[in-house]
């Protein structure tokens, strides 16, 4: 925005696991303030376009950039230091801390030093959390357990949130509530990068997406466009 270089940008990466090319020279940004989905069927390389920007799963060639900044090969301590927060698809939560806990520990300034989400925030947003905030985390729901991934994730002060399936697998009124506080967290200003197969509830919320087939991005552009032409969706997402 305003002529800002994206908050993180893939350029023509390649990325492999062990000798399986799974991404062919793959172009993703996002810009500040931005909501961008990830969409594709199963995988079609879109956990591992995730983890490449994020040095988890390092692309073989191309390059990473933050803030226009080259980072290819750096940690991702290094990445997330920059005001990135990843949400993974198995939610990785301490199973033998408390909410409290989970939360406290993952508390730390934003890159500009700014600590908007405070505990008290926090807790108004996931008025479940408060509820349950002297449970382990292995004895929660699953539905709460990506809360609380979520809102650890908010914790560190991010300017990207990344969710990668994020309503996988939970019941309809959870997910209904997750959607819900996506919208708010996009009302703050974070940006955020959304991996989930509930198109009738991403679409509305994304100012762009791309679509990933085969480790290539088959498609990018907005959410109107898209629903639009059935054909594409039917084309690479349907089952």
């Amino acid at each position: 925005m305003n002529g800002a270089p994206p908050i993180i940008e893939a350029r023509k990466i390649h990325t492999y696991y062990g000798d399986s090319h799974v991404l062919h020279g793959v172009d993703f940004h996002i810009d500040a303030g931005e909501t961008v989905s990830l969409l594709g069927r199963n995988g079609m390389g879109k956990t591992t376009l995730l983890r490449s920007m994020l040095g988890l799963t390092p692309p073989r060639s191309g390059s990473i950039h933050v803030d226009g900044l080259e980072c290819t090969g750096a940690s991702t301590h290094e990445t997330t230091r920059k005001g990135i927060a990843f949400v993974p698809e198995d939610r990785g939560i301490f199973p033998n801390l408390d909410v409290l806990e989970n939360l406290t520990m993952a508390s730390r300034s934003g890159p500009a030093g700014g600590d908007d989400w405070t505990l008290k925030r926090i807790f108004d947003l996931f008025p479940r959390l408060h509820e349950r905030r002297d449970h382990m985390g292995n004895q929660l729901s699953g539905g709460e357990q990506q809360m609380l991934t979520i809102a650890r994730a908010l914790m560190t002060n991010p300017r990207l949130i990344i969710l990668d399936e994020a309503t996988e697998g939970l019941a309809p009124l959870i997910r209904l509530e997750i959607w819900e506080i996506v919208r708010q967290i996009k009302a703050t200003g974070i940006a955020s990068i959304i991996v989930d197969k509930d198109m009738d509830a991403l679409l509305p919320i994304c100012d762009r997406n791309y679509i990933v087939n085969k480790g290539t991005i088959a498609y990018q552009g907005k959410s109107r466009e898209l629903l639009e032409n059935p054909d594409l969706c039917k084309q690479y997402l349907c089952v």
